[in-house]
């Protein structure tokens, strides 16, 4: 009986508000993809359920769940203290009060720091005063290696989900701070991406201003498949993440904490497949929305492996 007064006022509540609240069935599947929908640089915040349409593998899919600001978010921080970084770490530190102010309460952020390792240097936590402090620290990190393995460390923060925010609901972000320079031994961009999408997180980027994706290999020249170039521009993109420059981290450090405060997420029923299969997702605005909004773009994943 207690049980069910609880339930109700939950429901009461939910009514009041104009909240949905998510209902999933046991052993039904969910496929969650965040969206983020820009007019230029201005980010579209207005938009409804019925302004999006989203197909798997080319078939329309029924939106089962819409959340916008609501949610919860859980970012970390991943920031290249290797030696070339030391300023853009100050200048992120000097803004990170101002960039932090937007997110709300509930939201959650854990830094960690790489170069040739990774380490986590704050769990996650509301406290904004520990994440400042855990940045402007970051700049005096002396102790994890020379070199800037990028994936690896991109690898062991989407890991990190797993060990400690599981069955945790929200959005998860990732955003590395790095001038995208560097080779990564045996962990290739493919692998990256599987777990960021196995992680349900979007990599987010702010790159130096020298920062660019990796040039094509020359043709006849031969290529080590152990070694590959960085390329955090690939992996923002196939997971539906933003890339921003951080020349000027008095605007684009909030920028990118706004950005992701304020993305859509959408949830359906995974229509199944072979285990392990991937599935391409595909997220369009409505004929309607379009018409109203021409010029907008859409950051949002590729796909999915199914479990």
């Amino acid at each position: 009986m207690f049980l069910m007064r609880l339930l109700l006022i939950l429901l009461l509540a939910a009514a009041v508000s104009g909240q949905q609240i998510p209902v999933f069935r046991a052993g039904v599947s969910l496929v969650r993809v965040d969206v983020q929908v820009a007019e230029g640089k201005r980010l579209l915040t207005g938009l409804a359920q019925e302004d999006f349409l989203v197909r798997d593998e080319g078939v329309p899919q029924e939106v089962a769940y819409f959340g916008r600001e609501t949610e919860p978010l859980w970012a970390l921080l991943l920031l290249d203290v290797s030696g070339s970084m030391s300023r853009y770490l100050g200048d992120m530190a000097g803004v990170s009060r101002q960039a932090l102010g937007a997110l709300r309460p509930g939201d959650q952020v854990a830094v960690m720091l790489f170069s040739r390792r990774a380490a986590l240097r704050q769990e996650f936590t509301q406290d904004l005063a520990e994440v400042s402090g855990a940045i402007g620290a970051a700049a005096r990190e002396r102790g994890l290696g020379s070199g800037t393995a990028i994936n690896a460390a991109i690898l062991e923060a989407a890991a990190h989900w797993g060990r400690t925010l599981q069955g945790h609901p929200g959005r998860r972000a990732i955003v590395i701070l790095t001038d995208n320079q560097g080779l990564n031994y045996q962990t290739p961009d493919e692998h990256v991406v599987r777990a960021l999408y196995e992680a349900d997180t979007v990599l987010n980027a702010i790159v130096t201003g020298k920062a660019k994706p990796p040039a094509p290999p020359k043709p006849g020249l031969p290529v080590n498949p152990d070694f590959t170039p960085s390329d955090v521009f690939r992996l923002a993109s196939e997971t539906g993440g933003q890339v921003l420059r951080s020349d000027k981290a008095a605007t684009s450090f909030p920028a990118m904490i706004e950005g992701i405060r304020t993305r859509y997420s959408l949830h359906y029923h995974a229509p199944g497949g072979p285990s392990g299969s991937f599935r391409r997702v595909q997220v369009e605005l409505s004929p309607a929305a379009r018409r109203r909004h021409p010029k907008a773009e859409i950051n949002a994943r590729a796909g999915y492996y199914v479990p």
